[in-house]
């Protein structure tokens, strides 16, 4: 996934401005973006076309990103997508605790724009080796 233009991802965050900044990041780096408001809307947009990577807020009202985390991985054709958790949970050991639960990766908010694509790379590079 070292080609940006392959890339489909699929931002979940209930903050627009957070929607905002990621987008903007990634249109940057010529990435096709959707977004989504909700965990319900993610699953939705997700029925039309699945992404090749999911970047999911963790505390959302209605879904939680884990809960959103777990019906992805539900989905026999959902299951091999890698999902990054983008939180504002930024204690040590939160990055564990989310790998612990199943995300494949985990980017601390406020993220750093000059970073984040690489920090995504490095994340989608772990988990081709581990496959």
């Amino acid at each position: 996934m070292n080609d940006l233009s392959d890339w489909n991802v699929l931002i979940v965050d209930d903050e627009p401005d957070n929607l905002g900044v990621l987008e903007l990041i990634l249109d940057f780096h010529q990435v096709t973006v959707r977004t989504a408001d909700s965990g319900l809307s993610c699953l939705r947009m997700m029925e039309e076309q699945a992404p090749t990577l999911l970047l999911a807020d963790v505390q959302m009202p209605g879904m939680s990103g884990t809960e959103l985390m777990d019906k992805v991985r539900e989905r026999e054709q959902w299951r091999d997508i890698p999902i990054v958790a983008v939180t504002a949970h930024a204690m040590q050991g939160d990055g564990e605790r989310m790998l612990a639960a199943g995300f494949d990766g985990y980017i601390a908010k406020p993220i750093n724009a000059v970073t984040f694509v690489e920090d995504l790379k490095s994340i989608l590079a772990t988990k081709v080796e581990a496959t």
